[in-house]
């Protein structure tokens, strides 16, 4: 076999494969669970095989083929020598269109955790196969047919944050990697209609009932999803595991003050509301709390049915403590946005100047009465002197 297998690789090399045997080193041998990568990305998906076990079996990197296309140029396999071990890569785009002849299947499910108050929480799964062909011409065949398998599943549904979101993708080699479209997501907030000029909230915060324009958005995500806000609310924390909250709008529902313009038609969702304060902070001159939404990424031809309110679980507008918890690692927020109390606090100084003020007030009014009462008194001793003179000058 290893004589045959030798065989094969010196015919490579002399027709269409570059690889000399020293290239391969250890890596000429029977093929391995091991042998695929593959690479779940928000653009693109992308497959490695290791070549000199594709050698070994009778193959060259013209003979593997990607989901039975073997004319389209844009989906067959290039070499890499310069990898260690040398690989075959395959990329091709998430679009539906032209992914190569990709399998993509939407699945539902109810949503569990932080997400426990959806019924429907929707998973994309892209598949595919790549096996390889022989252009053996007879009645039997030495080479094994070789097939890799892989797989990428990416969740729809996102609580904005600054870490990975673990997925499951599988291959022939059994190999689980992370593919996540959340890198793509981000918060802005601004201050006018047009989403034009950024929000700068200042160091007392901005003036209550100021509008605020929230936009969230995907960039470099496939055309294929929308951006859709489940629920967007305020806490006093920005970790809001144990922290007094307040919904701006939930599935069917909103606050009477809050505004959403666009959501679930493109890939940016948009929504205002006038600044506000946290009753829990009525004692503070500054109210400072953060902004979070949950943000569903749904495909274009799905939007529509999660906007349906019967299709829902609806979670009441109130001010309460989320009691069920929020993974601390998991969250990043807006913010924080800051807003000035309307009459500021009397400082201890002014409250202690005004005090005195009032206290002298009091004192003059009271001077000026014991003065008065002491010049009647003084007029009622000098007529009573003068009358005791004058009898007494008469005795004489």
């Amino acid at each position: 076999m290893v004589l045959l297998s030798l065989f094969i690789l010196g015919a490579l090399v002399k027709g269409q494969l570059a690889l000399t045997l020293s290239e391969c080193g250890t890596s000429f041998r029977r093929p391995a669970y091991t042998d695929i990568a593959v690479y779940c990305g928000t653009q693109s998906i992308n497959l490695a095989i290791q070549v000199c076990p594709v050698i070994y079996t009778g193959y060259n990197e013209s003979l593997l083929v990607l989901n039975q296309i073997k004319n389209d140029p844009l989906c067959r396999g290039t070499l890499d020598a310069t990898a260690n071990p040398p690989v075959v890569r395959f990329n091709f785009p998430l679009r539906q269109l032209d992914a190569c002849g990709s399998i993509f299947r939407t699945t539902s499910a109810p949503g569990t955790g932080i997400f426990s108050d959806f019924s429907n929480i929707q998973t994309v799964n892209i598949s595919g196969v790549i096996r390889s062909f022989d252009p053996t011409i007879g009645t039997v065949t030495y080479n094994a047919e070789l097939s890799y398998f892989y797989s990428c599943a990416y969740p729809l549904e996102y609580l904005i944050n600054n870490t990975q979101v673990d997925v499951s993708s599988s291959s022939i080699a059994v190999i689980d990697n992370n593919g996540s479209f959340i890198s793509t997501l981000s918060m802005q907030l601004f201050k006018d209609i047009n989403y034009t000029t950024p929000l700068v909230i200042p160091a007392l915060g901005v003036e209550l009932r100021t509008r605020i324009y929230v936009q969230v958005i995907a960039a470099n995500l496939t055309s294929q999803y929308h951006v859709l806000l489940d629920r967007c609310y305020a806490s006093l924390s920005a970790l809001p595991s144990n922290s007094t909250f307040f919904n701006l709008f939930v599935p069917c529902s909103q606050d009477q003050f809050t505004t959403v313009s666009e959501n679930g038609n493109s890939q940016k969702a948009r929504f205002n509301f006038p600044a506000f304060r946290f009753i829990e902070q009525q004692n503070q001159t500054i109210s400072t709390y953060y902004l979070h939404c949950i943000t569903r990424l749904c495909e274009t031809s799905t939007c529509a049915q999660f906007k349906q309110c019967n299709r829902r679980r609806r979670r009441d507008i109130q001010t309460t403590t989320i009691k069920d918890g929020l993974s601390d690692t998991t969250l990043i927020t807006s913010g924080p946005i800051r807003t000035k109390a309307e009459n500021p606090l009397t400082t201890k100084e002014e409250a202690v100047s005004s005090a005195q003020k009032d206290s002298g007030n009091g004192s003059s009014v009271g001077l000026g009465i014991a003065l008065a009462v002491l010049v009647i008194v003084g007029t009622i001793a000098a007529l009573m002197a003068v009358s005791f003179y004058r009898k007494l000058k008469m005795l004489r």
